[in-house]
């Protein structure tokens, strides 16, 4: 892996996303983004994650994250590895999940083909984590966060996605939302 996508500094701000494998659309039920949801506030609360920016795309997340505590990287193998597990069992449990059974194959034959799984692969194994050196990437990846669902033809203003931190950074919007941020200045 280049240099390039490492977590080196546990002072500076990264960029991150990643996807389901296939880019497979699970959370667009309620009940898998609340598994993301809640195991970002756990993070948050025991492992040190700072969290400056996010969004929950129905195959995918964005994140703009940093740390003083735990290194970065450990925080994200730990919960990538958490919310897969949680994810299979919500699955495995919903009752009316139509697609149930075709996402449990495409988990399980992507986890049987990679040795680094023993059964099962929810997320994609990359991270890309960009370091922000300066405002003009924080500014950047911000507006690219916070667009992504405008973009995708969702909504036709950010901070109506309701799961993303938009809202927090619209002054127009009296009701703040989900995570706890810190803001980017």
């Amino acid at each position: 892996m280049s240099r390039k996508y490492k977590f080196d500094d546990n002072e500076k701000l990264y960029f991150v996303s990643f996807a389901t494998v296939f880019w497979v659309d699970i959370f667009i039920r309620e009940e898998y983004r609340e598994v993301i949801i809640d195991s970002l506030k756990f993070c948050q609360k025991n492992k040190g994650l700072e969290i400056y920016a996010w969004c929950i795309m129905p195959s995918h997340l964005h994140l703009i994250i940093g740390t003083h505590d735990k290194p970065l990287s450990d925080i994200l193998r730990d919960f990538k590895s958490f919310t897969s597990r949680e994810l299979r069992a919500a699955i495995n449990r919903h009752p009316t999940e139509s697609r149930k059974k075709w996402m449990l194959r495409i988990f399980e034959w992507q986890g049987q083909k990679n040795s680094n799984n023993l059964d099962w692969q929810f997320w994609q194994q990359d991270n890309h984590p960009i370091v922000l050196f300066n405002n003009f990437m924080m500014d950047q990846k911000l507006e690219y966060i916070h667009q992504n669902p405008v973009v995708a033809g969702f909504v036709d203003d950010a901070s109506a996605w309701l799961y993303s931190s938009a809202r927090d950074y619209d002054d127009t919007k009296k009701e703040k939302e989900l995570l706890d941020i810190l803001f980017i200045e």
